[in-house]
């Protein structure tokens, strides 16, 4: 609880050093609208934007359980065999040389304007922190817990799934955390670059048409998701570590 207080104390301080700003600077409400304005436009249109928030709140939470699920197996294949080391490895760090968001419009191009090709894009996003959090989290499982395993003869694959993969589960999900953030990063770019619906479809929309307050209403609507989808995976994940503890 008290977290939540400090985060609400945080964002009415940004709310009032906004309005404040607007009131001192004098700027037209076509450039930076009022917080009072945005939030008419909030109501005024809660229905379309409720409307594009579920498609971008499906489209990210699609992202994180296949990405989240391709990471782990991934990782796991990694820890487990060599060729994998040596082949995926370096495709793995090649791709992150180049910039994800330079794929958008080949998704795009690719996969065509519906939501799969923004689910790619938030896969995409997430893949490799995943796959690199867990995959150092199973080498880094403590050695004296493996050396009683093979003492007591534990075979390799109760190793993993009996040792390895609880001991590196912290690291797991702090990539899924970290997934939580990104992941509506990927899906909205890819809204933007080409799509009819979504929070990012919106705010390009009301953009075009000079409707910054309810553009704006659209980017505190996409963060206020992102941070409740945040909070709600932190606890989910706070008590699987308790119980995995």
């Amino acid at each position: 609880m008290s977290g939540a207080r400090y985060i609400i104390a945080a964002l009415v301080a940004v709310a009032a050093i906004w309005e404040f700003a607007v009131i001192v600077t004098g700027v037209p409400r076509y450039i930076l609208p009022s917080v009072g304005d945005v939030m008419v436009a909030f109501v005024n249109n809660w229905s379309l934007i409720g409307e594009h928030l579920i498609v971008t709140l499906t489209e990210v939470v699609l992202g994180i359980v296949i990405g989240t699920c391709l990471g782990c197996v991934t990782a796991i294949q990694l820890e487990t065999s060599r060729a994998a080391r040596l082949f995926l490895r370096p495709i793995l760090i090649f791709s992150q040389a180049i910039p994800v968001f330079a794929l958008a419009p080949l998704l795009t191009l690719w996969l065509g304007y519906g939501m799969i090709s923004k689910v790619v894009m938030a896969i995409l996003i997430i893949y490799f922190p995943v796959t690199s959090s867990f995959y150092d989290g199973l080498v880094n499982t403590p050695k004296s817990y493996l050396d009683l395993a093979t003492t007591m003869g534990t075979t390799k694959w109760r190793q993993l799934f009996l040792i390895k993969v609880p001991a590196a589960a912290p690291s797991l999900f702090s990539g899924i955390r970290l997934a939580a953030v990104y992941a509506p990063i990927g899906a909205t770019i890819g809204e933007w670059v080409g799509s009819s619906q979504g929070l990012g479809y919106l705010m390009l929309l009301a953009s075009g048409r000079v409707k910054i307050d309810l553009m704006f209403a659209s980017l505190l609507t996409l963060g206020v998701m992102s941070m409740g989808l945040y909070a709600i995976i932190s606890v989910t994940l706070g008590r699987l570590s308790r119980f995995n503890g």
